[in-house]
């Protein structure tokens, strides 16, 4: 392929990018802009031109599926022979190649796949009791610490400063990690950071390494940079010993990792710390309609801190599209329900179920929309996590609450009930713990109660003969007949469907439609999230979640979780939300009310809040089925045209289209009814209030015309 082909189709600042000189290069690409055609395209310019050899290029990326798709794209490009590799398969196949000559002629060791189980045995040593969650957490602690360069003598510190909140005390910690470091080379097994440490000591420590290694790879290519930690950054260095021919791409705006150890700081300080650096920004936006590109601005637009200095502002490059929806509903389950339908109607309308997500910001969040969408018969996949009731705290859970049905007094009420039962599983209602694993196993728990109360709140009545009604059986025994039908119904095998993500699982994915859901202060921004870089991480992720969809964005949150539960406020993110002004959030009250705002009333369908006007005219979302009265819709134009004549004004001035189709599908037969459509106020119920009642009774234009006056 000729290089004026690979230079085809590029924007100018793509085209900046893939022609730069050798030399330290950052591209700072915005979400849906073109960055992995603009490397791709950079590497093949340069070793079509004959600049580099491909053999001697080494493209680092962060997931196996974007260094397959990045070795696709190069040998349709004509550049074939390029590594593109994840750190670690680049750290292991050096560290394999070398382990002779480093290991004075033995071979690598074993290398774990997991920690969980060395790490349980540390702990043991360590005097510290901790199950198959607590493993994990301890184990999430340690990855942490190695990719932060931190010794166990330095965890204790390093955490505190770090802001960590580790599952046990730190000093505990830092004794399993020490402790666990001991095992590992009592059994002759090595971890990943071990694996990445090993690659950076063969190249510092041992200069015939170092000197085979970097004639190997003499330019470098980094995906995803803001994701990089320091252990990466350090056998970054390692490579390039001095070397400057590096190219790093990133988005600052999208750094959501930092749990991990993952810093923004090294692309952030790109350009400060190589002075003769290129700094190009992608800021034109191919994924997203203008409309969807418009409100991932506005979010990310509010954004502090270090991240927000390297903040792009996107330009939709796509057609324009719909304005994205805000949903507001009384509760969650209602949100639910009215997402799964708009899922049903969209694929009905021809739209791929798998080019449709539900994304939200815990895991625990998905029993909800898996129930909705099953009930609604829409296929879904549930990607990052097991499906709830696969989950091994939820099954857990079931099996201590079938056996708690023989021991519980049966006046217990319900949800005591399985409270108790889950306190023999170690959960504790008001204490959720520190640690990302047993956190979200604690939440996972903590949505049962939630099931628990709404099954005890809803009143469901069954007729019974000509005896009546009875409630609901609302006995443990029952609850645990409900989730087991919701287990069995939302295990139906599915080959395509709908994807169900977290925020965090859906970074580098893409889909025509996106419902982000649960966008609700507590949920997002997260009640464990308190400081301000951890609230700007928040921010950081809904962006994320914004920038996944191609052409049809939908926002909702519940108002309270469910039915008589705490109100909550809207996710403080949302621009469109920042209604009241921070003296009315703190409970001003002596602020006079703002008479612009307009008045919120809800769908008579689903029961979302309205915000627009036209929609609080029609009383309806624009989605939902219409139940236009075709007949009395007709009569009211008749009669419009017949009144606007004889008042000698146009016929938008005594009702606009718009409200004369609020009128025929809402058939308003009271004053009350009639003042309640957006617009009409007293002056046109007094002037036009009897013809309508009359049209809206079968009258025919000519005699409501007749009324017309009369009041």
């Amino acid at each position: 392929m000729r290089t004026d082909a690979v230079l085809a189709g590029l924007d100018p600042e793509q085209r900046t990018a893939v022609t730069a000189p050798a030399g330290p290069v950052c591209i700072l690409a915005g979400a849906g802009t073109g960055k992995t055609r603009a490397i791709t395209h950079r590497i093949a310019y340069r070793t079509l031109t004959g600049e580099v050899s491909p053999r001697h290029i080494l493209a680092v990326t962060f997931t196996a599926r974007a260094a397959a798709e990045m070795r696709s794209r190069l040998t349709e490009l004509g550049a074939s022979g390029v590594q593109a590799r994840t750190f670690h398969a680049a750290a292991l196949r050096q560290v394999r190649y070398f382990a002779p000559r480093l290991l004075e002629g033995r071979s690598m060791p074993e290398l774990l796949e997991s920690k969980a189980r060395v790490v349980g045995l540390a702990a043991a040593r360590a005097g510290v009791r901790a199950d198959r969650t607590g493993a994990r957490d301890l184990a999430s602690e340690i990855e942490w610490a190695k990719s932060s360069l931190v010794e166990p003598g330095e965890y204790a510190v390093a955490a505190k400063k770090a802001l960590r909140e580790p599952p046990f005390e730190p000093a505990k910690v830092a004794e399993v990690f020490a402790a666990y470091e001991s095992l590992k080379r009592r059994q002759g097994v090595i971890d990943f950071e071990d694996m990445l440490r090993a690659a950076v000591w063969g190249i510092e420590e041992h200069p015939d390494v170092a000197e085979q290694i970097r004639s190997q790879y003499r330019h470098f290519v980094v995906d995803e940079y803001q994701d990089v930690n320091p252990l990466q950054q350090r056998l970054l260095e390692a490579w390039l010993g001095g070397r400057d021919d590096l190219t790093v791409v990133g988005d600052a705006s999208q750094t959501i990792y930092s749990f991990t150890g993952a810093t923004s700081s090294y692309l952030i300080d790109f350009p400060r710390q190589r002075r003769e650096a290129v700094v190009i920004r992608l800021v034109r936006d191919y994924r997203s309609t203008p409309q969807v590109v418009g409100l991932a601005n506005a979010v990310i637009r509010q954004a502090r801190g270090n991240e927000a200095r390297l903040r792009l502002e996107l330009v939709g490059q796509r057609p324009p599209g719909a304005e994205p929806e805000l949903k507001i509903f009384p509760d969650e389950a209602g949100e639910a329900v009215a997402v799964a339908r708009r899922c049903r109607e969209l694929i009905a309308s021809g739209m791929p179920a798998s080019e449709i997500a539900v994304l939200f910001r815990t895991n625990a969040q998905s029993e909800t929309y898996e129930k909705a969408l099953a009930e609604a018969e829409v296929p879904y996949v549930v990607r990052g996590a097991e499906r709830f009731f696969e989950r091994p705290e939820v099954r857990q859970a079931m099996i201590a609450m079938r056996a708690a049905v023989r021991s519980t007094p049966g006046e217990t009420p319900l949800v005591q009930a399985v409270v108790d039962a889950l306190a023999a599983t170690g959960w504790q209602r008001e204490q959720p713990p520190p640690g990302g694993a047993a956190r979200e196993q604690w939440e996972a728990l903590a949505a049962l109660v939630a099931l628990a109360e709404d099954f005890a709140k809803v009143l469901v009545v069954e007729p019974i003969g000509e005896a009546g009604a009875v409630q609901r059986d609302l006995t443990l025994t029952a609850f645990n007949e409900e989730l087991s039908r919701r287990a069995e119904q939302q295990h139906a095998p599915t080959v395509a469907g709908v994807t169900l993500a977290s925020l965090h699982s859906a970074k580098g994915l893409e889909w025509d439609a996106v419902f982000l859901v649960g966008l609700a202060d507590g949920t997002l921004p997260t009640t464990y999230a308190k400081t301000p870089d951890q609230l700007e991480e928040e921010r950081r992720l809904l962006y994320v979640g914004v920038t996944r969809a191609r052409q049809w964005l939908w926002l909702s949150y519940g108002q309270s979780r469910s039915t008589g539960s705490r109100a909550r406020r809207p996710c403080r993110f949302l621009p469109q939300l920042e209604r009241t002004s921070s003296t009315e959030r703190a409970g001003d009250r002596s602020r006079k009310p703002d008479r612009r705002r307009p008045q919120v009333s809800s769908c008579r369908v689903c029961g979302a809040t309205l915000l627009a006007g036209a929609d609080r005219k029609l009383g309806r979302c624009p989605t939902c089925p219409s139940d236009l009265d075709e007949d009395l819709f007709e009569r009211l134009q008749k009669w419009r045209a017949a009144a606007a004549a004889e008042l000698k004004v146009p016929a938008y001035v005594v009702f606009t289209d718009a409200t004369l189709v609020a009128l025929a599908e809402r058939r308003p037969a009271t004053p009350p009814e009639l003042l309640a459509i957006a617009g009409i106020g007293a002056r046109k119920l007094g002037q036009h209030g009897a013809a309508v009642f009359a049209l809206v009774g079968g009258a025919s234009p000519e005699e409501a015309l007749s009324k017309n006056f009369e009041n």
